[in-house]
């Protein structure tokens, strides 16, 4: 790398204040402007040159015995041997520091622009300064990687956000044109089933073919819920009363399993601003996963508690299990693994659950049970209440 030098100043000057920036990428913002200050050449002569200079004075203090001649020439000698070192000096601190700090400066400038394919050439140097290189050549494959990362993940997200778009307009365009025959057929089937002789064998079809149409019409809403979510309505109310519902239902669900849903409150739960409607829903969808997780009769613990600032309702199966390669894609929509069912309660309870500003974890043991927990805020909602 060349370098041009040229004799100046010892002070570099520059604006004192730098100018305000406006909210601009930072790619398109000007480089920034530093604070006057000293010359580095300037720092690192003026000890050299001090020290020289006493030396001089020494000198002269001490040749006063010579004649003048011969004392006029060993000084000129002396004042021109300092001034060679104080050049040397210099050249070599061109040379092996303000060399490498130029090609930082341009680097870091080339970095702040977006530019992340530069590296400096002097961490190969074995010392400080190599160290220094070493160091920026990694920070900026670093900064690379992380790049890459937060752009693969844009694009994950934007192909989400235009995946739910499609899905909206199928959602929408299925319920017009299913749901409203499906409502006329519902109702024939309804019809033909009263007009049917007691002990007519087709009864049972009919039966069967009402609990596929109330099938259908679950699975539309459910796709319409996915596609489209709605706001929750948030009002201040009872989070006990709130799970103990959605237990109660369960319990009418595990009965003809021989399953028993057991509910624990452990602590005083304050009032929390929630949807009633979508908490239920949210429970609803693990119990009903945990009941049918289960092959045999057994247990499904709800508790429920307070953390501080959160509302903690945890659900416990001892059913078949998560196998550790399925858990990451539970939660994605028609993701199952159950043979029947849409696949979509497990998306549709965390994108609830996210709208009320919580989150779901999950851990499972194969062979041994799964269970959820539910984290909700409260710290907002109590400062409300009160």
């Amino acid at each position: 790398m060349a370098v041009q030098m040229s004799v100046s100043s010892p002070f570099r000057l520059y604006d004192a204040d730098p100018p305000a920036r406006a909210e601009t990428p930072p790619w398109e913002q000007p480089p920034v402007a530093r604070k006057r200050h000293l010359n580095w050449a300037l720092k690192a002569v003026l000890p050299i040159a001090a020290v020289l200079l006493n030396g001089l004075l020494l000198f002269v203090l001490v040749s006063l015995s010579l004649a003048e001649g011969e004392r006029h020439v060993i000084l000129a000698v002396a004042a021109a041997g300092a001034l060679l070192i104080c050049v040397a000096v210099i050249m070599v601190l061109a040379v092996s520091v303000r060399r490498p700090m130029l090609e930082l400066q341009d680097k870091i400038a080339r970095v702040r622009l977006g530019d992340m394919d530069v590296s400096v050439s002097f961490a190969s140097r074995n010392d400080e300064i190599g160290d220094l290189g070493r160091d920026f050549n990694d920070m900026v494959a670093q900064l690379e990687a992380s790049r890459e990362e937060i752009q693969r993940l844009h694009q994950t997200q934007m192909s989400r956000a235009e995946h739910f778009a499609t899905l909206g307009e199928l959602a929408a365009g299925l319920a017009h044109e299913i749901r409203n025959p499906l409502a006329g057929i519902a109702g024939v089937i309804e019809i033909i089933g009263r007009d049917l002789p007691p002990n007519s064998p087709a009864r049972s079809v009919i039966k069967d073919a009402k609990e596929e149409a109330v099938q259908i019409n679950r699975i539309l809403t459910e796709l319409l819920e996915i596609a489209r979510p709605k706001p929750p309505q948030f009002r201040v109310g009872d989070m006990c009363s709130t799970v103990e519902h959605a237990v109660m239902f369960a319990r009418q669900q595990a009965i003809t399993k021989h399953i028993t849903v057991e509910l624990e409150i452990k602590d005083a739960i304050p009032p929390a601003e929630h949807d009633p409607n979508q908490i239920n829903q949210v429970l609803l969808n693990l119990l009903l996963n945990a009941i049918q997780s289960m092959d045999k009769p057994g247990v499904i613990r709800v508790s429920l508690e307070s953390d501080e600032d959160d509302v903690l309702i945890t659900v416990a199966d001892e059913g078949k299990g998560i196998p550790p390669e399925h858990l990451p894609n539970i939660f994605r929509p028609f993701f199952t693994t159950k043979g029947h069912g849409t696949g979509l309660g497990l998306s549709l309870a965390r994108r609830m659950a996210e709208a009320h500003g919580g989150h779901i974890d999950v851990t499972s043991v194969v062979g041994k049970g799964t269970e959820f927990q539910v984290r909700l805020p409260i710290a907002r909602l109590q400062a409300e209440a009160s």
